[in-house]
């Protein structure tokens, strides 16, 4: 927790509240864009059966009520007002509520893969093509749509009193309003929404088996909410007079915060899992469907492409293989700097980072990580290298995907947790071979949030970007290591095609042995 003190001059903040998979912040902005003041709260998932991701409802809720209560409490301490309250939030997360709002399920997260064989077959189907045309969305069990589809078949009598699927942000909503609500941005990473009418999208539903009824209504990003309609938080007394504006994904706000929001800029986020995005006017629809089309503002569509697996590997490997704690930036910058012992490269080691499957631009939820090119001389820091590198390749993957469809990269953006390592940075600029810069923190869902909560009140900061929000650092390739790092990547863009069949395989001879 940090935060500025507020004497002297009187202030107007906004708060930014991100609530992601791994944890939930509230960061507090002065219009102008400096971070005053934040909380962040940390959560796991839920013990669960092999293929499961889920969090607890109530902690999560209770993190939200705690970042937004913890950040509060800071700002009111000196001259501050606050101005509004804006959302992001991880997308694809589906919980089951009944009539009386209570969860009949945990936080089912993007991660969640059980419903793998409902995907796989309407992705092969014409019905699948067209709801993904239509949606944005690529078909994959990230969706709700193929969460709701496997808990109709597998859970037929939860299915059958299930009042509302709604996400972790509707949930918060509620709770805090009466009010079903969901953004088109969330909504429109659901596989249930038409992107093109923003209404929901009939034959999706009808694959599911709900009617809208069973939905949320949708409502703009810049959707406020300024007056309660059922008791409010007793422990938010201290914004209960604030604005609270919906806000959008955290995806689509990582754009926003990180300022690319021009035709060619290219956004980059790397934390737990990774992500490659490019704004628009308009959808890009890919024949390919390697790339997804998700709402940020009726004039502003972002398109891209999510990998599962990101920092994520780099503690897989730390705590399962050397043994050591990775919690924080410092575990971090310590894994890069053991696999900078090893020569870009890693002298031939290639890692397929598919641990957790994938999403873009493969969508394959039973795919699996794969070291290749193994040999007698490689030492730990090889494979330390090799991961990080696989990571970047994936990345570089779906960049080029986006580029096919959208159109040239132009300038390139990036944010997440990576960026506390500058090692990484600069192994992903060579091989982009394009400069990168980076804004002023890691937190550019929240910053987007609060930049889009300016916007939607309205008030005369939104209508421009401050410095405060801009970037702070730029990286230059070095092009001798570029060209190194291409004739690997060649190696690695055609390895999965080559592997997948016999993936597939052993999957399904695991599965059989269960």
């Amino acid at each position: 927790m940090r935060h500025w003190p507020l004497t002297g001059k009187y202030m107007d903040v906004i708060i930014g509240v991100d609530i992601g998979t791994s944890g939930t912040k509230a960061i507090a902005y002065s219009h102008a864009g400096k971070v005053i003041a934040n909380t962040y709260v940390s959560y796991n998932p839920v013990p669960g059966k092999p293929g499961y991701h889920e969090l607890d409802v109530d902690v999560l809720y209770n993190a939200v009520i705690s970042c937004i209560e913890g950040t509060a409490q800071q700002i009111t301490a000196g001259a501050a007002k606050i101005t509004g309250i804006c959302f992001s939030a991880a997308m694809h997360s589906l919980i089951a509520v009944d009539a009386d709002g209570q969860p009949l399920t945990h936080v089912i997260t993007w991660a969640d893969a059980r419903s793998a064989a409902y995907a796989n077959a309407l992705k092969q189907s014409a019905a699948g093509r067209e709801i993904y045309r239509h949606t944005g969305t690529p078909i994959h069990p990230m969706s709700p749509l193929c969460k709701i589809m496997w808990l109709r078949d597998h859970e037929p009598a939860l299915f059958a009193v299930t009042h509302k699927f709604i996400s972790i942000k509707e949930f918060v909503f509620h709770r805090f309003f009466g009010e079903y609500l969901v953004d088109f941005s969330i909504a429109s990473a659901t596989g249930l929404f038409d992107i093109f009418h923003k209404t929901w999208y009939e034959p999706a539903l009808a694959a599911a088996g709900i009617t809208p009824a069973r939905l949320s209504q949708p409502v703009p990003t810049t959707h406020v909410v300024s007056r309660q309609q059922k008791p409010f938080p007793e422990r938010l007394h201290l914004v209960a007079d604030a604005p609270f504006i919906i806000g959008a994904s955290d995806g689509c706000l990582a754009n926003l915060g990180s300022h690319a929001t021009e035709p060619g800029d290219l956004s980059i986020t790397i934390g737990t899992s990774g992500a490659v995005r490019m704004m628009a006017s308009e959808p890009a629809w890919d024949k390919q469907e390697r790339i997804f089309n998700y709402i940020l503002t009726n004039e502003r569509y972002v398109s891209g492409g999510a990998i599962n697996n990101g920092v994520v590997l780099l503690k897989w490997y730390t705590e399962k293989f050397l043994h050591k704690p990775f919690a924080s930036a410092k575990d971090l910058q310590w894994f890069v700097e053991q696999a900078a012992q090893a020569p870009a490269g890693a002298d031939g080691l290639l890692f397929l980072p598919y641990l957790l499957g994938e999403r873009a631009p493969i969508w394959d939820a039973v795919a699996k990580g794969v070291f290749f090119g193994v040999q007698a001389g490689h030492t730990q820091a090889h494979f330390m290298r090799a991961i990080i590198e696989g990571i970047n390749y994936a990345l570089y993957q779906v960049a080029s995907s986006v580029q096919e469809t959208i159109g040239a990269i132009q300038h390139i953006y990036a944010s997440g947790g990576f960026i506390n390592a500058p090692l990484w940075l600069q192994w992903l600029t060579d091989l982009f071979g394009k400069e990168i810069l980076v804004i002023n923190n890691d937190d550019a869902s929240s910053a987007g949030a609060a930049l889009l909560g300016l916007q939607a009140l309205r008030l005369p900061e939104g209508r421009r970007v401050s410095p405060e929000f801009h970037m702070q650092q730029h990286y230059l390739p070095d092009m001798v290591m570029h060209d190194r790092y291409q004739r690997y990547y060649n190696v690695f863009a055609g390895l999965y095609n080559k592997v997948k069949t016999d993936l597939h395989t052993l999957d399904a001879i695991r599965a059989s042995e269960v």
